[in-house]
């Protein structure tokens, strides 16, 4: 038991640290490419940790329990804009920038939207795949080349 406690504590601790880490060079990753510290944080911090969520979601599925899929990836969304924001607005109030506003909340809407709508007929197929794979291409190079184009949003 206290053994247990004890990987518990130096397992978080550890998590602690590496996100500090992880946080520190995708910043610099921002700074060095001269793009937007949101894009990095939608990109290479959104893909890196949603691994684990897309492994998870594949084991489930090839297990015979796709419903465990699509309730990770839904729980995984609702628990990312409701806690994480959240408890992050709790500890410092977070400025949010109009363009934030204008550029990626259509495109959360469209992609709620459109999650909606392919999931109406009570499955999702590998058209479906597709289409949610393409909106996330066509979402996130035009999140890229908006940041590129627009020097006011380069760094932050």
């Amino acid at each position: 038991m206290l053994l247990s406690l004890a990987a518990v504590i130096l397992g978080l601790a550890l998590l602690v640290w590496s996100a500090d880490r992880f946080v520190e060079g995708a910043s610099a990753t921002a700074r060095n490419l001269g793009v937007s510290t949101l894009i990095i944080g939608i990109t290479i911090i959104g893909f890196g940790t949603s691994a684990p969520e897309i492994l998870i979601s594949i084991i489930s599925v090839i297990e015979g329990t796709p419903n465990l899929a699509i309730g990770n990836a839904l729980g995984s969304n609702i628990a990312n804009i409701g806690l994480i924001l959240g408890i992050t607005a709790l500890i410092l109030p977070l400025g949010v920038a109009s363009k934030l506003i204008r550029r990626e909340y259509p495109i959360l809407m469209v992609a709620t939207l459109l999650l909606g709508y392919l999931l109406w007929d009570r499955r999702l197929d590998q058209l479906d795949g597709i289409l949610l794979i393409a909106a996330l291409l066509l979402a996130m190079g035009y999140l890229v080349w908006y940041s590129l184009r627009d020097e006011g949003d380069a760094v932050e």
